[in-house]
């Protein structure tokens, strides 16, 4: 039984703080994993991890060395998680799965719109290199050893190397890079197994125990810091973002095991941004920056002749990547240029889908938006709209809708996206299918804690690359609607959330109760008012033309050239731009258009049949 009686949902946690909590309850876990010991002064004394009885194993109950443990007739010593993987025979990231369980820890849990499912790769036509072959003369040449080779169980294949991704005893991936190079210097023979999953090169080679890893760019480079004694991995697809570190989502859980991650990509600009995805996903506290001086770990082996003490030398002064809290000005010359040249915020961040637009606002990162306008005025479902064009865009979206079931919401986003009220089956499967890996939600129907629904979204900006959240609504967080003190200090909170994940929030928060339908709500009708509209970024009413919607129930024509909807941007602090955008609202989609004359479109491509009547008569 665990030392929790309820679990709790906290934040990924490092096996460092795993083995502390683990200490601070050092007398129960001794009970839990050696119950034939007995207690000797300050010490909890067993035969072995074994648990015979006897007095050659230690572990020490009290003071700064609590959770410390030694075997001294074998010299095996640790913390609580080693004696954990020692006592159960197991690797440390089955440790961590039965700790967590045993302390009551669970990560954050995400509903994906679709699973994704990989093959197992066929087995790579290739052989073990012979000693003298083109490709052994080759890896011997960039300064890998025969043991290196062999420890990594690169094949050939007349002049290509295979690289096997190996994890968990089995074959994942692999991948083929040849040693000839083109006219233009550029590597030949790249290819990989299809429909595999994105895994990391290079797991078979990690000690057990080890809680320190190297990620590197490329294969050989992962060999090269692997033969100087650094236990290292391998991207899959090389520097860049976006679909290049895929795998992060798929190895998350697995490098948890890692107190510490050395990032040693290449020091050029596609290795840098690859840098940054990671320091972002895997998070600044346990990554290091290892600067080598040159290129990449093949160079330093190779050409610079680098030697064990000369990389350890390297990682000692490996920089750490913990926030200062105080900082001098020109440590922000590079972000400040940035700012300046490479986020233009008329053209960074997501962009709105009609062209009549004309760049009004744009969704950047770090920013917050609050989405307001009276209650059944299609705020929500205008949000659903912008999102479903935002994933199109390549942004990545979680939707914490607690003001509606799952599957509603996600039918008005297959109808959105369909073009269609009523999709077939096939074409419901395909648009969701074109969702899975760019929508999660936050699957939750009523009152959630600000904290927990946060802790949840960190999760999914780490592990899936999530960059927009949708809260709908700022009512749904549990606070009266007189509680002003805590309406601020959620806001507070989900501003804090997008400037530490460099993510866009967009919130819903309705206006106080409608004297006028009529009259457009303004930023003081926010129910929660100026507290919550100062702290925003941007404010974005949705304003529903009732009044035309009478007159044409009367079959009266004389507003029938007016919008349907207007989007109303009453501030945006970056650059000040106010304005509105009329909208024309297909029913049966439930698409916002920006013509009177536009038409609903399918933006998911079908070959198939895509639309099917429901069978009233059948239901009834």
């Amino acid at each position: 039984m665990g030392l929790a009686e309820k679990t709790n949902v906290v934040q990924a946690m490092t096996p460092s703080e795993i083995a502390s909590r683990l200490a601070g309850r050092v007398n129960d876990v001794c009970m839990h994993l050696l119950p034939s010991g007995k207690r000797d002064g300050s010490e909890w004394r067993v035969g072995s991890t074994g648990g015979e009885k006897g007095q050659s194993l230690g572990v020490h109950l009290k003071g700064t060395k609590s959770g410390v443990w030694c075997d001294f007739s074998t010299g095996e010593t640790g913390d609580l998680l080693d004696l954990w993987c020692a006592v159960r025979s197991c690797d440390m990231r089955t440790a961590l799965t039965e700790a967590k369980s045993y302390l009551g820890v669970a990560e954050p849990k995400l509903a994906a719109v679709a699973d994704k499912s990989f093959a197992r790769p066929d087995r790579p036509k290739c052989a073990t290199p012979k000693p003298s072959s083109p490709v052994m003369e080759y890896l011997k040449d960039r300064g890998l050893k025969p043991e290196t080779i062999a420890a990594f169980k690169i094949g050939e294949h007349g002049r290509l190397i295979v690289f096997p991704y190996l994890r968990d005893g089995g074959l994942v991936h692999w991948k083929t890079i040849g040693i000839d190079r083109d006219a233009k210097g550029k590597k030949t023979g790249i290819r990989t197994s299809a429909e595999t999953e994105p895994c990391l090169f290079g797991w078979h080679t990690i000690p057990a125990d080890a809680r320190e890893v190297t990620i590197t760019e490329g294969e050989i480079d992962a060999m090269s810091a692997w033969q100087l004694g650094r236990p290292a991995l391998s991207v899959p697809f090389g520097g860049g973002t976006g679909a290049k570190q895929a795998w992060i989502e798929y190895e998350y859980a697995n490098l948890e095991r890692f107190d510490t991650i050395y990032l040693c990509l290449d020091n050029d600009e596609e290795g840098k941004k690859a840098t940054e995805e990671i320091i972002k996903r895997l998070g600044r506290e346990r990554c290091r920056l290892v600067d080598l001086g040159c290129k990449d770990f093949n160079v330093a082996l190779d050409s610079l002749m680098f030697s064990k003490d000369d990389v350890d030398e390297c990682y000692e002064k490996a920089k750490s990547l913990d926030p200062d809290k105080l900082a001098g000005v020109m440590d922000f010359a590079e972000e400040v240029y940035s700012e300046f040249f490479d986020k233009d915020p008329t053209t960074s961040g997501m962009a709105l889908p009609w062209d009549k637009a004309d760049d009004l606002i744009r969704f950047r990162s770090s920013e917050l938006t609050v989405w307001t306008g009276w209650s059944g005025h299609g705020e929500s479902q205008l949000l659903n709209s912008l999102a479903y064009h935002g994933m199109r865009q390549g942004e990545k979206f979680c939707i914490a809708s607690m003001e509606m079931p799952a599957r509603r919401n996600l039918q008005r986003m297959v109808r959105q996206a369909g073009g269609l009220a009523y999709p077939s089956k096939a074409y419901i499967n395909a648009i969701l299918q074109s969702l899975a890996g760019k929508l999660w939600i936050y699957n939750q129907v009523g009152s959630a804690k600000t904290s927990e629904m946060l802790d949840t979204f960190r999760y999914a900006a780490k592990r899936y690359g999530v960059t927009h959240f949708i809260v709908d609504s700022l009512a749904k967080l549990g606070m009266a609607e007189d509680d002003y003190n805590g309406q601020k200090q959620a806001m507070e909170a989900l501003v804090g959330f997008a400037h530490e994940m460099d993510v866009h929030v967009h919130l819903v928060a309705h206006p106080r109760k409608a004297e006028d339908e009529n009259r457009v709500p303004g930023k003081l009708d926010v129910r929660g008012g100026a507290i919550l509209t100062d702290l925003a970024d941007n404010v974005i009413t949705v304003w529903r033309n009732k009044e035309k919607e009478k007159s044409q129930a009367k079959n009266e024509t004389e507003r029938d050239k007016e919008s349907d909807v207007h989007m109303i941007v009453s501030k945006q602090r970056l650059t000040g731009e106010e304005g509105k955008v009329p909208l024309w609202f297909d029913r049966a989609s439930s698409q916002y258009m920006q013509r009177e004359s536009s038409k609903p479109r399918q933006w998911v491509a079908f070959s198939g049949q895509t639309e099917q009547q429901p069978d009233t008569q059948g239901a009834a």
